[in-house]
């Protein structure tokens, strides 16, 4: 549309013209409309003649007092008058003289321009005015006083200003409709005629004029805004929105229409939110989305849009906030998503007002009964969107129609869970959960005994993220015994593997060295404790190099028993690859249980840290990480300790919250052996992580022992979340650690790094190696401070 402009118009530049277009455009739509109507007949731009829409005409008259002189100003239809205003009718433009209505006048009979119309609805000429020319305040009060004789002329006449400001023929008729019916006032306001009507009523009722009754919508019966004509009354937003309930021509879903399709079919809101036309990428996030902002580098979308800078009203911080609709006040985003128990009513709820220490929740801060309606079933003030229950009663409900058998009890196997679902703090989150196809199928199944309750039921199911939420809640719920999935789930991955070789001999040997070494092994160092992820891996990586080296060999036609040692250097000297390297472990095993006889394989052995390491990026990162409120606190304490302590995010994800002290005022966490004190700053956000940490779970347990709890109710956060959560905050996992590690082997001797770290002491020698630190000078060190000070 701009190109267009510009190649009519040579003096205006391309900038000054996008900004009269922007001016006059607006919203993406009206933009789309304007362009289909210039593409159409450009013409226009230089002829200024109609049919067009009026946004066109808007646009040749800004674009002419920019100074676009070969733009045509809009010219009337009818006598060819050049226009600085516009007046239409249908989609042409006339002049002020040509675009009045004309009409026979009631009064005198000739036919000229109707000026107004009187008291019956006839139209009247400018020669022949209205007789009834009373005060129309005068009149006004004389209605209201004989509903409240103590009414005050001066607010009466304040709140009929405020009503219609202008347009004094347009005040008659609302006088008119007044003295016509007064019952309006008192109760039939959604008979008004006119819409100022209702406005008026409004004023007049927070004026405290007595007598004065605020109307209620004749279909839902609230008292609420209504000001939507609907068959000859006026009813609410809500109610005026059912009864133009469309089939979406897209979707199929049944609701207002938010807009048309270019041939008139409807579109619901979601729709047109998602249409791709309305959909650009965002410069933040690069993301194509809906547009919420736009700026001179280009459009933001709702989740990057920038936000003010305030204190917040509940916590205190300066952070980026939102205005809250109910105080007006500014709250930031981690007090917006904050649910705790409100100190008035005691219910858990999200906080809206009060302060960290006493915080209140909404119907507590703003007793609206329009706003916090009761539930019809318990009673509690919650504000509800449509008629019917609240969520948490409606989550009992859906609660009772999954999970009752054949005689419409709840089964004693699933009360439990049953109870643990209804009282959780999170309802709109178990409600969702609820809704998946999955558990809608899977829970009555448990309930009627179709499905027996125990874990080798739920590992018929397809395996997905889905199946073992359930499991997890179920186990939460004590509804199933606990057991290590990670386990589970490497038995059955070493029966797959071991089934799908190919000669009985291999499968043999392989599931020896799956079963009696490496898931012995793993048993004996996990000490009973579940396995993590990253052990997992390790095992399925060394199994998978013991399958990939007895392929080879099977496709030589040979054995462990009748390879040679050029044989195995003839495979070693293929394309080198992690699962060739890794065969070490199973040749030596074999060696070492005979099977193989006169092998060598070369162990690899570490050299030093290969990552660069750059220690003022490190600091920079940790000072970021220090000082920036609009991080989250469990993002900013995990990359503390993987920058301060080189903690690995296995490690870090399963930190409890015993494993912060707090003891005299020093808080330190325990790594190792030994705890350690943390500095102030870090001290402060583990502290807070404690008290705040959040659990997304559909069972969010509030006594969860994790000091960063994951997305299945009992379980920490995986190490995988960890690191990407780390990740986009631009550390990096590896480089990040080695610089840590490099920096504290470089201080401390190798028994104290691996008691206050954690790590093993074959691997803190290590890294002291590869710092070149020294054991003799902390000893000489250590020799000094312990010497008793000479006598005086």
């Amino acid at each position: 549309m701009t190109d267009l402009i510009t190649d009519v118009e040579k003096g205006l530049g391309p900038a000054a013209i996008r900004a009269v277009v922007t001016a006059v455009a607006g919203g993406r739509a009206k933009s789309r409309r304007l362009a289909q109507a210039l593409a159409m007949r450009p013409a226009v731009l230089t002829d200024g003649r109609s049919p067009a829409p009026r946004a066109i005409g808007d646009l040749l008259i800004e674009l002419r007092n920019a100074g676009a002189s070969a733009i045509s100003p809009p010219v009337c239809a009818e006598c060819g008058k050049n226009l600085r205003t516009l007046q239409r009718q249908g989609q042409d433009w006339y002049c002020s003289v040509c675009g009045q209505e004309t009409a026979e006048c009631a009064a005198c009979g000739n036919t000229r321009r109707l000026v107004f119309r009187d008291r019956k609805g006839l139209p009247r000429c400018s020669m022949c005015p209205d007789a009834d020319d009373r005060d129309p305040v005068d009149v006004v009060h004389e209605v209201i006083a004989a509903i409240a004789p103590d009414a005050d002329r001066g607010v009466i006449a304040e709140a009929l200003h405020r009503s219609v400001p202008t347009r004094p023929a347009y005040r008659r008729r609302l006088v008119w409709a007044l003295e016509d019916n007064p019952r309006l006032l008192t109760g039939e306001g959604y008979l008004a005629p006119h819409r100022a009507i209702l406005q008026f009523i409004d004023l007049l009722h927070e004026a405290g004029v007595p007598g004065i009754v605020r109307p209620a919508c004749p279909r839902c019966h609230r008292v609420v805004r209504i000001d939507k004509p609907l068959d000859g009354q006026r009813g609410c937003r809500n109610c005026i929105a059912k009864s133009r309930i469309e089939e979406c021509s897209r979707c199929g879903a049944r609701r207002e229409p938010a807009t048309r399709d270019a041939e008139g079919r409807p579109l619901c809101p979601h729709c047109l939110i998602t249409d791709p036309a309305n959909l650009e990428n965002c410069i933040v996030c690069g993301r194509r989305r809906l547009v919420c902002i736009r700026t001179p580098d280009g459009p933001i979308c709702p989740n990057c849009r920038p936000l003010p800078s305030l204190v917040c009203s509940i916590c205190g911080q300066t952070a980026p906030c939102m205005l809250s609709k109910l105080t007006g006040q500014p709250r930031c985003g981690r007090c917006d998503q904050r649910e705790v128990h409100c100190t008035v009513c005691g219910r858990f709820r999200d906080i809206h007002s009060g302060t960290a220490d006493a915080p209140i929740c909404g119907p507590c801060t703003k007793p609206d009964a329009e706003l916090w309606r009761p539930c019809p079933t318990c009673g509690e003030a919650e504000r509800l969107t449509a008629p019917g229950p609240c969520r948490r009663c409606t989550l009992k409900q859906r609660l009772d129609d999954l999970l009752t058998d054949d005689t419409g009890a709840v089964p004693p196997k699933l009360k439990a869970l049953h109870d643990a679902l209804a009282d959780t703090q999170r309802a709109a989150t178990a409600m969702n959960w609820l809704s998946k196809d999955i558990v809608s199928t899977v829970l009555p199944d448990l309930a009627s005994g179709r499905r027996p309750l125990t874990h080798e039921a739920l590992d018929e199911l397809p395996d997905s993220k889905v199946v073992e939420h359930i499991r997890s809640v179920l186990v939460a719920a004590s509804a199933l015994p606990p057991r290590d999935e990670q386990m589970v789930r490497l038995e059955r991955h070493v029966k797959d593997l071991v089934a799908s070789h190919a000669t009985t001999e291999g499968r043999q040997i392989l599931h020896r060295y799956a079963t009696w070494h490496l898931i012995r092994r793993l048993r004996r160092r996990s000490r009973g404790n579940d396995i993590t992820h990253g052990q997992l891996n390790v095992v399925r990586q060394h199994l998978r190099a013991g399958v990939y080296l007895l392929d080879w060999l099977t496709g030589q036609d040979l054995t462990l028993a009748s390879c040679r040692q050029s044989d195995l250097e003839r495979w070693m000297t293929r394309d080198e690859t992690q699962l060739q390297r890794e065969s070490g472990h199973f040749v030596r095993w074999a060696l070492a249980q005979k099977i193989a006889r006169d092998l060598s394989f070369p162990a690899v052995k570490w050299n030093g840290p290969s990552q660069a390491m750059d220690d003022d990026a490190r600091w920079a990162t940790a000072h970021r990480l220090l000082h920036d409120d609009t991080i989250r606190t469990e993002d900013r304490l995990a990359g503390l300790l993987l920058l301060l302590y080189a903690q690995w995010p296995a490690a870090i994800s399963r930190l409890t919250t015993a494993h912060i002290e707090e003891t005299e005022g020093t808080v330190r966490i325990r790594l190792g052996d030994v705890a350690v004190a943390l500095p102030g700053p870090v001290a402060e956000l583990a502290l807070q992580q404690v008290s705040a940490r959040r659990s997304h779970a559909v069972l969010a347990q509030t006594d969860s022992p994790w000091l960063f709890p994951g997305g299945q109710p009992g379980r920490p956060i995986s190490a995988w979340a960890t690191g990407e959560r780390l990740r986009k905050l631009g550390i990096r996992l590896a480089e990040t650690r080695s610089t840590a590690l490099f920096q504290l082997a470089t201080e401390l001797p190798a028994a104290i790094l691996a008691r206050t770290l954690g790590i093993h002491i074959s691997v803190a020698v290590k890294w002291q190696r590869a710092a070149a630190g020294d054991w003799a000078a902390y000893a000489a060190d250590v020799s000094n401070r312990t010497r008793k000070a000479p006598a005086p």
